[in-house]
């Protein structure tokens, strides 16, 4: 059955970006190349919506045929995100609308019973009061999205590190997850965008379209680890907080290091720059590839660190 799931994950979202980018091509909605542009060419930004119909319409096969691969709420949170980058991808929204509309997505999930209320003996604290359990939630939420939509800067990058994340969701898992189709369906999308992602010409980039909805979902699965339905194999006998920090470790030392930078220059922190670290590696390396390699690598290395660590 997953065999059968991979192979149409991956055609379907192979047919959704060839015609969605004839869409965009068709209707001049081109990724503007200026000062902080990596490419020269033609690029668009339909890989996000392609890995996103690629979810909804399988999901839609199993909602007709009446099973149940995981709770289909979640699609209200998820589209909005889509909707909202999807718009900026096309003409631009202001920072602080996609910050608004964040923190109602937060909410959303909060109301839904995602909700981080224990610390798991970080810092000496367990569980924690109720306004500030839904206020560290909601920024946790936020910060995630917005990290994810940070890394967005290199070919292939944000897809790599999303990518390792899910894999090590899953394999920690000592049971299969509710939300092992949808991780089966996203990384087999994957894998045509990263062709699209890397050749010459015509390029496709996921967008903001794709790192908010993208971003949505790890901030799912992070509170999923966080809830009591996580259960972390027993050879891996983990903190859970570390845990999360750990497998988000670029995500998180690059948002910290951009948004305090920005702020030492008394620039907004939602302010785009090429002052990420993926963007200095880019520099050195001069490859995108190797770029999102070294990344990869070293998030592996940091995540294995903190596990022997603590």
């Amino acid at each position: 059955m997953d065999i059968v799931i991979i192979l149409i994950s991956f055609l379907l979202s192979l047919f959704l970006l060839s015609y969605s980018q004839s869409f965009f091509l068709k209707k001049k909605f081109f990724d503007p190349i200026n000062s902080r542009s990596s490419h020269t060419g033609i690029a668009t930004r339909n890989g996000g919506i392609s890995i996103y119909l690629t979810l909804l319409l399988i999901s839609l096969y199993f909602y007709l045929n009446n099973t149940v691969i995981f709770d289909y709420s979640y699609f209200i949170p998820l589209s909005i995100l889509l909707v909202v980058g999807l718009y900026d991808d096309i003409y631009d929204v202001d920072f602080k609308l996609k910050f608004l509309f964040q923190i109602i997505i937060a909410k959303i999930l909060i109301d839904s019973g995602f909700i981080i209320d224990n610390f798991h003996g970080i810092l000496g604290v367990y569980e924690l009061n109720r306004i500030f359990a839904q206020v560290f939630t909601a920024f946790i939420i936020v910060a995630i999205i917005n990290s994810i939509n940070f890394i967005d800067g290199v070919d292939g990058l944000a897809i790599s590190v999303i990518s390792v994340f899910i894999i090590l969701f899953e394999f920690f898992s000592i049971n299969q997850t509710e939300f092992q189709t949808i991780s089966i369906i996203i990384l087999a999308s994957f894998i045509p965008l990263l062709y699209f992602n890397y050749r010459s010409k015509n390029k496709i980039f996921l967008g903001d379209s794709g790192s908010l909805f993208l971003g949505g979902i790890v901030s799912i699965y992070v509170l999923n680890i966080l809830s009591s339905e996580y259960i972390i194999k027993k050879e891996f006998d983990i903190n859970k907080m570390i845990f999360v920090i750990s497998i988000l470790s670029y995500p998180i030392i690059d948002i910290i290091r951009v948004f305090f930078l920005r702020l030492l220059t008394g620039r907004s922190p939602f302010i785009a720059d090429k002052k990420h670290i993926h963007h200095i590696l880019l520099k050195r390396f001069k490859s995108h590839i190797l770029t999102s390699l070294f990344v990869v690598v070293m998030s592996l290395l940091f995540t294995v660190l903190l596990q022997l660590l603590f």
